[in-house]
């Protein structure tokens, strides 16, 4: 067990402090089980919290992580992405880290880009993992982590025979990782077939101080027409009686977006779209009629990365850069970790030597991560996927590069030692960028921004699936402060008078 039994109403107590309120039922009861679950005596107790947006899900989390940080217990926070780290981060006031970061390691051979994962030395501790419906299991996509399997990689990590156990916090009516229908880390059956004691517990009911806000009453209403069998109508939104949720017309939105960058700041202002082609459009837009670049690429200019990419030597500082000299000339990648991270954002601070290589256009850009404490890069970048309609270079661009500067090295007799120049090849493994004002709703999701605008394009009710409403519910709860809808259509709208 991770706490003994006569602790636990000190730990109750506490956790009911540092909430700073009287607890909603749900909260109570999240607390009873968070209790049980701190006590089992089961090797491989997991325990779930499901919230909606609004429910108080991540108020209680923070509660419980200050009171085990209080009472000097072990505690480490996971997110999917940088942004969700960063989220969690200032809501509970500790720091927090990637699950891929954490989690594995490259492997030392020279020609190997993998990660293996890694040896879990911590004993006695309780490892939270927020957005974890972001958490996939199929071992679609890219498999150079581990099993490829994220969810199966995270159980076995954690435990380890030492102690160690997790807390899985999500909300299940956002998007389900790609491939999957549901999100598996917060099913409890599914956690069950592995052999775990599951705990789980809802947060359904909004709190009260939520109460006028537009924003969360419309995602309450979307996320019910989820729980439904069928759903045979698009949702309604109500706009009336909210000063945080507007319409914003096509002729009006260039100003708009303009007043939310003056406002809160590019940073904390982001479109969502439904398809990589509209937000190439939406990017070019804004940079070209708003912020007035005619340079493909620019000082401040915000990117996301697309493809991982992963730090040599030469791209991380070092400690002489660093000012600390007890191991002279170590590169120090700090909590970014040895690779970028497909979905990371960067800001460019300088561009210089744009060239032409290979059938590809490149550039040396210095990147500063918002997301990792502004952690500073000088690396060379593809310019190519910036306006590209598929998310990264596609398999037959990534061929033609690779035969090109294989050529460069035909000189080289062994061929491993070819396929370690072009490991090592700058142009190869190029940072493979796209700007960052408007996303799709996957690369938005676990990150939170105070404006958010939406365009989910045209819609007619034979389009309605349960993968739209999901995206629209995901979509709505980004937002922070103020929700726009772009060219929201008449027929859904709630007509209140």
């Amino acid at each position: 067990m991770y706490i003994c039994k006569t602790m636990t109403d000190i730990v109750t107590q506490q956790i009911q402090k540092n909430l700073g309120m009287t607890p909603t039922d749900e909260q109570a009861m999240a607390i009873a089980v968070f209790r049980q679950f701190m006590t089992s005596a089961h090797p491989h107790a997991v325990m779930i919290i499901r919230g909606s947006a609004g429910t108080g899900k991540t108020t209680l989390a923070s509660a419980i992580v200050r009171t085990l940080q209080q009472m000097r217990r072990k505690v480490v926070l996971l997110a999917p992405t940088g942004r969700a780290a960063k989220v969690f981060a200032m809501n509970s006031g500790y720091e927090a880290f990637t699950i891929h970061r954490k989690i594995y390691r490259q492997r030392s051979a020279a020609l190997d880009d993998r990660f293996n994962l890694n040896n879990n030395m911590q004993q006695d501790t309780l490892y939270f993992v927020d957005e974890a419906s972001m958490i996939a299991n199929s071992g679609m996509g890219e498999s150079i982590f581990g099993s490829g399997r994220l969810l199966d990689d995270l159980l076995q990590y954690v435990y380890n025979d030492r102690n160690c156990r997790l807390v899985f916090l999500g909300d299940k009516a956002q998007l389900p990782p790609v491939g999957e229908e549901e999100s598996p880390a917060l099913m409890g059956s599914y956690l069950r077939r592995y052999g775990f004691e599951v705990f789980e517990c809802d947060l359904n009911e909004v709190l009260r101080q939520h109460s006028d806000s537009g924003i969360l009453f419309n995602a309450t209403r979307i996320r019910q027409l989820i729980t439904h069998d069928e759903v045979t109508q698009l949702p309604l939104i109500r706009f009336q009686g909210f000063a945080d949720i507007q319409i914003v017309m096509g002729n009006e939105l260039i100003e708009q977006l303009s007043n939310s960058y003056q406002r809160v700041g590019i940073d904390e202002t982001m479109v969502i779209v439904r398809s990589n082609k509209r937000a190439i459009i939406y990017n070019q837009g804004i940079r070209g009629m708003i912020l007035d670049r005619e340079e493909e690429l620019s000082r401040g200019d915000l990117l996301m990365v697309v493809k991982n990419h992963y730090l040599s030597k030469d791209e991380a500082p070092t400690v002489e850069e660093t000012g600390n000299k007890n191991d002279e000339q170590e590169p120090r990648f700090g909590q970014i970790g040895s690779f970028i991270a497909n979905g990371d954002r960067a800001q460019v601070v300088r561009v210089r030597n744009i060239r032409k290589l290979y059938g590809f256009r490149f550039a040396d850009v210095w990147l500063s991560f918002p997301d990792y404490d502004d952690y500073e890069l000088q690396t060379v970048v593809n310019l190519d996927t910036l306006t590209a309609e598929s998310p990264a270079l596609t398999r037959e661009q990534q061929e033609q590069l690779y035969q090109q500067i294989m050529e460069d090295y035909a000189d080289i007799t062994q061929k491993k030692d070819r396929l370690k120049a072009l490991r090592e090849d700058v142009y190869y493994n190029a940072v493979q960028v796209k700007y960052a004002y408007a996303v799709t709703c996957h690369k938005a999701q676990g990150g939170q921004w105070e404006h958010i605008y939406v365009d989910q394009g045209y819609m007619s009710d034979e389009m309605l699936t349960p993968d739209y409403i999901h995206w629209l519910y995901t979509a709505f709860t980004r937002a922070t402060e103020k929700l726009y809808l772009v060219n929201w259509p008449k027929t859904q709208i709630e007509n209140n008078g």
